[in-house]
């Protein structure tokens, strides 16, 4: 069993929540961290094991040092911070829309692996997570390639400058969490169809899934500066 403290910011839903009770389930003591308190405080009660919750807005970029000194030394750091803006045709995307998708997602990935480094074990890692889009040529994604590329780009930089800290990154595809929920019950189902269609594996992705690529990335000494995509293969543009 593992004695190791991993914190996993936006772990209240989704692939952050699969990977806190992944990492659970091998001993690992853990910290996630979301903005919305009572959906975190749940979050927290339907896991089992050596859990603990701290409320953090990862976009409020001045107030996360505070909240890293709060939680103390780590060991592992995961960034499963969802964001959605900056989708749509790149000759009407927002503009707007995209800068608030990278202030949202990119900055707030990058200033949370900044502000965690004076706590965070030499031995250590930090696992980014970025999406498919990044390396997908799916048209209407531009913004979110863009916002996707800039994190999985951070991976090798900072494996070679943060070093012996291992620093990697996972690019999932589409996979059924709440996410989608936007879409309302009537979209939601045959959209994630219509993409299960068009992946090779034959379906969408499961949470678990993702946090078991994770928790991969997160145990393998020997793994740093990679990007590992798990995504049945969408990408290839079947």
């Amino acid at each position: 069993m593992s004695s190791q403290h991993t914190v996993i910011a936006g772990g209240s839903s989704g692939i952050g929540l699969a990977t806190a009770a992944h990492l659970l389930e091998k001993g690992h003591r853990v910290t996630i961290t979301g903005r919305d308190a009572a959906k975190l405080q749940a979050a927290a009660q339907s896991l089992d094991g050596d859990i603990a919750a701290i409320v953090m807005d990862a976009a409020d970029l001045a107030a996360l040092p505070a909240a890293f000194r709060a939680i103390g030394p780590l060991d592992h750091l995961v960034l499963a911070l969802g964001g959605g803006n900056g989708a749509g045709p790149f000759a009407a995307v927002d503009l707007a829309d995209v800068r608030k998708g990278f202030e949202q997602k990119t900055l707030a990935h990058f200033a949370c692996a900044q502000a965690c480094l004076p706590y965070l074990s030499k031995q250590g890692s930090i696992t980014f997570v970025s999406a498919v889009s990044a390396q997908a040529a799916m048209p209407g994604t531009a913004g979110l390639g863009a916002i996707n590329a800039a994190i999985a780009a951070l991976a090798p930089i900072l494996a070679v400058e943060l070093k012996p800290i291992r620093v990697n990154c996972i690019s999932p595809g589409v996979v059924d969490t709440p996410w989608w929920d936007f879409l309302g019950a009537d979209q939601k189902e045959p959209t994630l169809t219509a993409f299960a269609a068009r992946t090779p594996v034959g379906r969408v992705g499961r949470p678990q899934e993702v946090a078991d690529a994770i928790a991969f990335l997160i145990g393998n000494g020997f793994t740093s500066g990679h990007t590992l995509i798990c995504d049945g293969g969408i990408r290839l543009g079947q």
